[in-house]
């Protein structure tokens, strides 16, 4: 489904979303089904192209996806 170009995130969208907990930057995970909050250490889903940023749709990282993720997101900045 991630390959379909209707259910992909669009990248102006992803400048402006924030995390509904700490209204801080998210970025997208590493397979693109899921935006995450390093600060809130969640990640929330992606469906269908939108992403459901709620606290009940969220999973909490592990300490290995947060090491992972913070050594991939500064790599793309």
């Amino acid at each position: 489904m991630t390959d379909d170009p209707r259910y992909r995130v669009d990248p102006k969208a992803l400048e402006i979303l924030v995390c509904p907990v700490t209204k801080t930057r998210l970025t997208l995970g590493p397979d693109g089904t899921e935006l995450v909050s390093l600060v809130a250490r969640l990640a929330f889903p992606i469906r269908k192209g939108v992403p459901l940023l709620v606290v009940d749709a969220a999973r909490q990282i592990s300490e290995e996806e947060y090491d992972a993720l913070r050594g991939h997101a500064g790599r793309e900045e």
